[in-house]
């Protein structure tokens, strides 16, 4: 597996930071508790945080255009 040793990060170590910051974003973890150091690795926490941020908002927004909130499966 190609790394590099240098900086200390693989493709299989990005990966998992994007996963990670998606589920923490999906979970409603706040973006400064990012677990990692390193530049690289960080940047891909954070895009799989952007990611589902962005996932969770579109979600919100569709469900509020069909009118698919508590309110009005109360009403």
């Amino acid at each position: 597996m190609a790394r590099d040793m240098k900086l200390g990060w693989d493709v299989e170590t990005l990966n998992k930071a994007y996963r990670q910051g998606y589920m923490a974003a999906s979970m409603g973890m706040d973006k400064t508790r990012c677990p990692y150091r390193g530049e690289v690795v960080v940047a891909a926490w954070e895009a799989g945080w952007d990611d589902a941020e962005e996932a969770v908002r579109e979600e919100a927004a569709a469900r509020n255009d069909r009118g698919d909130d508590l309110f009005s499966r109360i009403a």
